[in-house]
Order: C-alpha cells, then structure tokens, then sequence
C-alpha cells in the first residue's frame, strides 16, 4: 500500500516488493550487492493523496524529503529497503512515546519561560526593595552624619566660651574611641549566628595586624603613628574654630577629599582622573577666595590655615592607612581605633598636664569645667565616627560623605543667628566651588563609561523612533497599489 507502479513495470514493481521483503539477516557487505533493488527504486512514487495517512512512516518521508538528518544517499537507500534490521516505523512509534510523555517543545519552551519570567521578576522585586531599604538606610545616615558633625562643631565653638583648652577637649574626646570594640562586639553577639567570646574575636581581629598580632613593635610602628595624626586633626580643626566662624572651618574641611586624591595620586600610584584634578583645583581656589572673603586679617589667616592643615593631617591619615595596612574589615577598624584611644591615654596624657602647668590651657578648677558640655561634644564626635566607619554596611559611601558637605548649610544657618558673619558674593562663591569640587570628587571612577553608555542609548532610541514613524507613513502605499492593481487589469481587458 501507498506504492503506485507504472504501466509498463509490473514485474519491476514484483521485484521491488521481494526486495522491500528481503530479511534483515542477509545485509550486504557492498552498496553495488543491491544495485538492481536501486535500479527499481526509480520506477517508485509516493502517492500525494496517502502521505498524510502514513505520516507515522519514516520510509515514506526518506522518499520525498531529506528531512531526516542522514549523513549520506546510501544510508537512505539502505533505510528505505530495509537493510541492517532498520525498522522504521518502531522508530517513529518510540517518538510518539516520547511525545506523549514529554510536553511539546513550544509548550516545555513556554513554561521554562514563564518559570524563567517568575524568577526574574521576583529577583527584580528582591533587588528593589533591598535597593530601597538600602536608601532609606542612606538617608538616615545622611541625617545623623550631618547632625552630628554639624552639632559637634557648634557645641565645640559654646565651649571654648566657657573652657578654651582645644587640645584638652580634643584628648578627652579622643578617649570615647575605646567604646569602639565593645560596641562592635556587642552588634557581632546580636546579628553573628556563631558567636565567639571577646578573647576570640579580638585574637581573629589582632590577625589585621599581622601574623603575630598586636604585639609591642606593631603597636609602636603601626599605631603610633596614625594615634598622632589623629590627635593633630583634631586639634588643629578645634583651634580653628576658635579663630573663624564654624561655616568656614566645616567648608574648608571638606578640601580634605582633594588632598587625599593628590596624596593616593603620587603615593599610591591611583588612576588618573581629568575631573578630579578639576575638583582639587577648585579646592584651592576656594580657599584662597575664602582668604580673601574677611581680608587678610592675621585672625582669619591662621584660621583657615589651621583647617587646611587639619585636612591634610586627615587625608595623610587614610592614605597611611591604606599604605601600610590596606583595607581592614568592620572588626578590624574598630580594634584600631580602640588601640588609638590606648595609645592616646599613655601617651598623650602628659601634654595636656603641660600645658596646664604652663597655663597655656588652665582652667581655675575641675568645677568650672562644663562636664555636660564635654560630654556632649564627644559622644557627638565618637557618633560620627561609628557612622562614617560602620555606616558602609547598610548604605553606600556616597551618601555618607553627602553628609559632611550638607553639614555648610547648617553650620551657615546656626552662624546666621549666633554671630556676627557676613556672607558676601565672595564667601558665597567660595563656599559653591568647594562644595562642587567636593561633589566631583564623588563620581565613582567609571563614570564617563556611565554617561557614554547613557548617550548611546539615546541616540538608538531616537533612530528607532524615526524609522518607526517612517514606516507608518509608508505603510499606506502598498494598500494603495494593490488596491488601484484590480482597477487597471479589468480596465486592460
């Protein structure tokens, strides 16, 4: 069935069908062994009518069409009549099996896909929230940074009011840096699900240190050093205070972004960046417009050469940092700034006992000493401190330093009605520049890759519009044409 035979070969068609029925157990060695089965072939043609009855059949197809992803002609030949035990239609049953049990390829594709767009869009949910618990995170952040930093200087300037010894305070505020391992402990017991006793922890901390930890030639080589730069930024920042408004001391303070760009250029070899250099530049020149804003008056001279000087003790201070001990984990930074608060009691004790003996800072008696005051300024300076630190693990870093920059405007505002500040046009622009100069500094290093990618996006989205428009204008024309095609035809006859 479904073998039609022409007039003129019947007895061909006879011997095609013995051959068709040759056993499978005589396979032959050679193609030329069945050249007169082959030569018969030819005289074979599939009716047009049955071929949807015997779709089941592999044969039938191998005939007409050279779907079935053979290598060669005579593999087909060899199918077709049956050699080497080729049984096509247990083959097609076996797909149908297959079939049956699998799903269609159309619909296994349209599940994965529906499956794939579930989980995708439940990690677009997951990546939003986390993003927006993340910001929020960050502006509170902002706020406390800011209020902090901010209250800080204005408490500092009440105080020297009342108690004018800058390095007194600056060494009992340096003190509060002790509570830093102990606070870190207590939120490693409260979130870490392994806990570990504080001997533990402060032995896996000491590792940053080095193999042997925290030992005596470490401490003096590797700690030393950073406990003086601390007490010098500190000190020469409260002691500007005294001489110039708050405004300009926390304005020129944030130049300290600039000389650590400069220091990590030279030192350690960063990347160059045209836009940073721009930001440095404007930094300076914010400075000397801020010079010239009061005149060059000896009180506001060695003022604003006291903030510069804290800045660059500051930016000396994490270029150092990242030099001779690289980047240091939440654990291990609050071990270092502890060790700097043991470092400050033992051995910067004794300046402030000097210079109370040599009344360079002497208060009448321990009474007199504004004790709230103190207090105040160093849980303010040590909040501050945790936030800048430890504020990396719940937010990003750049809205940690947005807060040091919006501490201006508050500063600006408290002078405005505590003192006696005038902010003319040259004041004004000085603060502007530093404060862009300060956010330049903030572009993360592969910006200008950011904004060409930006560019290029726009620019094909305007070229798609285009031809988008193009094509609804001339997709008219071809109605037009087939429509007016009946209309000449019938017109010709």
């Amino acid at each position: 069935m479904g073998i039609r035979e022409f007039p003129n070969g019947s007895a061909r068609g006879k011997a095609a069908s013995l051959g068709m029925r040759r056993s499978p157990d005589v396979s032959p060695r050679r193609l030329s062994d069945i050249s007169p089965q082959l030569r018969q072939l030819k005289y074979l043609v599939v009716d047009e009518a049955i071929k949807e009855d015997l779709k089941w059949s592999r044969s039938v197809e191998d005939l007409t069409s050279a779907s079935v992803g053979l290598t060669s002609i005579e593999e087909r030949i060899l199918r077709i009549t049956g050699y080497y035990g080729y049984q096509p239609w247990a083959a097609s049953c076996k797909r149908d099996e297959r079939s049956r049990e699998s799903p269609a390829p159309a619909e296994a594709q349209m599940q994965a896909g529906a499956e794939g767009s579930g989980r995708v869009n439940r990690c677009c949910w997951k990546c939003s929230v986390t993003q927006l618990k993340k910001f929020f995170w960050g502006v509170a952040v902002v706020l406390g940074v800011c209020s902090s930093w901010s209250g800080s200087t204005q408490l500092a300037k009440l105080t020297f009011k009342k108690f004018d010894a800058p390095f007194t305070l600056t060494w009992f505020a340096t003190n509060w840096n002790f509570l830093f391992f102990p606070l870190y402990y207590l939120g490693h017991v409260f979130k870490s699900a392994e806990k570990q006793s504080p001997k533990q922890r402060y032995r896996e901390c000491c590792r940053f240190f080095g193999d042997n930890g925290l030992t005596l030639k470490v401490f003096f080589t590797k700690a030393a050093p950073f406990g003086v730069l601390w007490t010098l930024t500190n000190y020469l920042y409260l002691h500007a205070i005294k001489k110039i408004n708050t405004t300009d001391v926390s304005v020129l303070f944030c130049c300290n972004k600039a000389f650590v760009f400069l220091l990590s250029w030279i030192v350690l070899r960063d990347r160059f960046m045209g836009v940073r250099i721009v930001a440095a530049i404007f930094a300076i020149a914010g400075i000397v417009m801020m010079t010239y804003a009061d005149g060059f008056h000896s009180h506001s001279v060695i003022g604003i050469a006291l903030v510069v000087g804290s800045a660059s003790m500051s930016a000396l201070y994490k270029v150092l940092f990242k030099l001779l001990l690289g980047s240091a984990k939440f654990g291990e930074a609050a071990l270092f700034l502890s060790v700097l608060a043991v470092f400050n009691v033992l051995f910067i004790t004794c300046i402030p006992v000097i210079l109370y003996f040599t009344k360079v800072e002497y208060w009448s008696s321990f009474n007199v000493i504004p004790w709230g005051n103190l207090c105040g300024f160093s849980v303010l300076l040590l909040t501050f401190n945790i936030l800048l630190n430890f504020g990396i693990a719940i937010t990003y870093p750049t809205l940690i330093s947005l807060g040091i920059v919006l501490s201006v405007p508050v500063n600006a505002v408290v002078d405005h009605y505590t003192s006696e500040i005038v902010f003319n046009s040259v004041r004004v622009i000085a603060i502007i520049i530093i404060g862009l100069g300060f956010l330049l500094l903030l572009l993360p290093e592969e910006w200008d890759v950011w904004v060409i990618k930006l560019l290029t996006r726009l620019k094909v989205r305007k070229k798609e519009e285009i031809p988008e428009g193009n094509g609804d204008i001339a997709s008219g024309l071809p109605n037009k044409t087939r429509r007016t095609r009946p209309s000449m035809s019938s017109f010709a006859h």
